[in-house]
């Protein structure tokens, strides 16, 4: 399975989006990485966890997470941004903008899904249609509008 496909797995569970587990390579092991500012038992890891379950990645199976990256120290992020890098995830989730332009400095091949208030305004990526390189992900700003731009 190409590292595409398996980002859109990622994605699709982030998001809750059902997916078949028959996209799944058999034998395969993927591994995964963060650079969060979460502990990894607060509540949107638990939740990417158990949405990951549901799709059929399960850690210590056919999953396997880097766990350097939770709970970040944010005063040494070059430093854990190339441990990551140099580990060579399938992809890496990152967030806010800060973690994610270290890591967009340091790889253009491993897939990066973020998660920051507004990814185009602070430079993350082009625009949402198209974020271009090695990243997509969700900028929270736009998750509080309606279609007019309007905040709830």
């Amino acid at each position: 399975m190409r590292r595409r496909d398996f980002i859109k797995m990622i994605g699709g569970a982030a998001v809750g989006w059902p997916l078949p587990v028959w996209a799944q390579e058999p034998g395969r092991v993927y591994r995964l990485a963060f650079v969060v500012p979460a502990p990894r038992q607060s509540p949107a890891p638990i939740a990417l966890f158990d949405e990951l379950r549901r799709n059929g990645f399960v850690e210590g199976q056919n999953l396997a997470v880097i766990p350097d990256g939770f709970d970040a120290d944010y005063g040494h992020l070059s430093e854990l941004a190339a441990a990551l890098v140099k580990a060579a995830p399938d992809a890496i989730i990152a967030g806010p903008a800060r973690a994610l332009k270290a890591l967009q400095s340091l790889t253009h091949t491993i897939p990066l899904i973020g998660i920051a208030e507004d990814m185009v305004a602070e430079g993350v990526v082009a625009s949402f249609a198209r974020p271009g390189s090695n990243i997509t992900g969700i900028s929270l700003c736009h998750l509080n509008s309606t279609p007019n731009g309007r905040k709830f």
